[in-house]
């Protein structure tokens, strides 16, 4: 099996000024493709040459598990950026506010740790077996898959995500990057791990009015079992 560099879910310029058309060039063109080149070299004759990208990512080791990885990583965090207006599901933005408090909060200790974080990896948002969401933080190519999380969203903290546009501005890439999170893909992703559908585009409606009223239990009414 050939392994493919995916299509951007964008065009290159489209997430410019807060990640410019020449980062995509190097990040995506260079640093993605390389990956993805090398895995198809790698598994040619291995046990792995006919495995899915997941199946190498959890159960491969070396290089081929470290390139495997960091397409899947990057798979993930291409998928996870939109220049638009996007925002979390009812259901994800009910689970933030369970777990961390507020979407604020997050927000916050999400980019904290981000910024953080020594050396270069990914930023997590995670959803564990338990239904519990958790960010976490793994060095290198290491992927949550590997440990039996579900990944709803990720952040590069490569130097090669940022370093053209922002040199070793990570605080400034870090916060230009939350601006472009495709809520959509994550409430999407957390709809998968529910198995529920509605989960990822039940939108909140927050003015005080009596359509609003009945928005909400018409949505409710839907997740009620009959």
């Amino acid at each position: 099996m050939k392994h493919v560099l995916m299509e951007l879910p964008f065009e290159q310029s489209a997430l410019a000024p807060y990640i410019s058309a020449e980062t995509l060039l190097y990040h995506y063109g260079k640093h993605h493709a390389g990956y993805v080149n090398k895995l198809n070299s790698l598994i040619v004759g291995s046990e792995y040459e006919e495995k899915s990208l997941e199946h190498i990512v959890k159960y491969s080791d070396g290089a081929i598990y470290n390139n495997a990885a960091q397409i899947y990583n990057h798979d993930f965090y291409w998928k996870g950026l939109k220049n638009g207006s996007t925002s979390p599901s009812v259901e994800l933005l009910g689970l933030v506010e369970r777990d961390f408090g507020s979407i604020k909060t997050f927000e916050e200790t999400f980019l904290a740790a981000a910024a953080g974080f020594f050396g270069s990896g990914w930023v997590w948002l995670i959803i564990t077996n338990q239904g519990k969401l958790e960010i976490k933080l793994t060095s290198n190519a290491d992927t949550p898959i590997r440990h039996g999380d579900t990944p709803l969203l990720t952040c590069d903290v490569w130097e090669h995500a940022y370093y053209i546009d922002y040199r070793n501005g990570r605080v400034d890439y870090l916060s230009n990057w939350w601006k472009l999170i495709n809520w959509n893909f994550v409430s999407a992703n957390l709809s998968h791990f529910m198995n529920d559908p509605i989960a990822g585009y039940n939108q909140p409606c927050n003015d005080l009015n009596s359509l609003c009223e009945y928005v909400d239990f018409m949505q409710n009414n839907e997740r009620t079992p009959s």
